[in-house]
């Protein structure tokens, strides 16, 4: 069997190709390249996704692959990324959402356009990574299932929950059956250049306000009645729920609590305002057949990767949109984020924060 891998010169990447090469497959490296040619700030580091030179993380996969023994390919989607993903980031910053780049990215990139460009040259039967999730076929609907990795705590199903599933027929995660440090002394026996380096986890490491050709300007910040109480640096610097860089004196802590992209106003007010009993959620991407499903669905969502998850009722809500209730109030439902549903490890499906709920009856 031939497998495509996507090497980012990580340890998750490296010791994914190394174990399907010590497994017997026919084992080919592959790494984009989607910053070529763009300067940023000195002080944007390389480990992010995005930014700094894009040359040292290509030298470590190069590195990864001639250690393995495989072949290895560059590809170049640099103009995609910029047409796609930095597309999409500064469209939804610029309309007062957080967008998360990553689900995009994910989506459009990684596991399409890579794998398509490659495909056109270097013929394959699976494409491989290294991220922290299974895959699971269904037998009764044949539908192909995304599950979580077996290490909660890497478990990376949220970002990947836009794939499609013609997608995820030609995928494997070859470590979601792993956990880190199964992973970490599996590349150590390996002898992986890779084995004892860090991760990365941003999407960039600098100003959000460098990718953006024109910055967006300052503007006000409002209280909840409409006062001006301060000034902001610009929109695309703030999201819902932050407290930190307000720069307001006020007698209690002020956070976050919406922002006006009209107005070009950012609107601060008491942690209670950030209170939400539910959000309306946009795009979508079931992985069961949601036609046989029983609504309300019941089911556990995360509204960002770094948050617990919390008990749910989601159901339909007009055209193209859903519903999600949860059992108890949570703070800072933010605009743009991902929202996935879960049924213990199986991802129900993911779409993207339209709103919060306005408590409006759904029965």
């Amino acid at each position: 069997m031939k497998i495509a891998v996507g090497l980012s010169g990580g340890v998750d990447s490296s010791a994914a190709a190394a174990l399907l090469h010590e497994q017997g497959h026919d084992v080919v490296g592959v790494t984009m390249v989607h910053a070529q040619g763009l300067s940023f700030p000195k002080d944007v580091e390389v480990s992010a996704c995005f930014g700094g030179d894009e040359e040292q993380e290509l030298e470590e996969a190069r590195e990864a692959a001639r250690h393995i023994g495989i072949p290895f390919h560059v590809v170049d989607l640099t103009k995609e990324y910029q047409e796609i993903v930095i597309s999409y980031f500064r469209s939804e910053y610029l309309a007062g959402r957080t967008p998360n780049p990553c689900i995009r990215c994910n989506q459009k990139i990684k596991f399409e356009l890579l794998a398509d460009k490659l495909a056109d040259h270097v013929p394959f039967d699976y494409f491989a990574t290294g991220h922290y999730a299974r895959i699971m076929k269904d037998s009764k609907t044949g539908r192909y299932l995304l599950m979580r990795g077996k290490d909660r705590s890497k478990d990376q199903s949220y970002f990947l929950s836009q794939l499609r599933q013609h997608q995820l027929e030609r995928i494997m995660f070859p470590l979601g059956d792993l956990t880190k440090e199964e992973v970490r002394n599996l590349a150590r026996s390996f002898s992986l250049p890779s084995a004892e380096k860090t991760e990365s986890q941003d999407f960039y490491s600098g100003d959000y306000r460098d990718l953006f050709d024109e910055p967006p300007g300052e503007g006000d910040i409002l209280d909840m009645d409409g006062n001006v109480i301060g000034t902001h640096k610009g929109i695309v610097s703030y999201t819902i729920g932050q407290r930190r860089g307000l720069g307001i004196a006020s007698p209690v802590p002020l956070y976050v609590v919406a922002i006006d992209s009209i107005r070009n106003a950012v609107i601060a007010g008491p942690k209670e305002a950030l209170i939400q009993q539910g959000l309306t959620a946009v795009e979508l991407n079931w992985f069961i057949d949601i036609e046989a499903a029983e609504f309300p669905l019941r089911a556990t969502a995360k509204i960002r990767h770094g948050l617990s998850e919390h008990r749910a009722s989601v159901m339909p809500h007009g055209e193209e949109r859903y519903l999600v209730v949860f059992d108890r109030p949570l703070t800072a439902v933010t605009p743009g984020q991902g929202v996935v549903c879960y049924h213990d490890d199986i991802v129900l499906g993911g779409g993207f924060i339209e709103g919060p709920w306005d408590g409006t009856d759904y029965s």
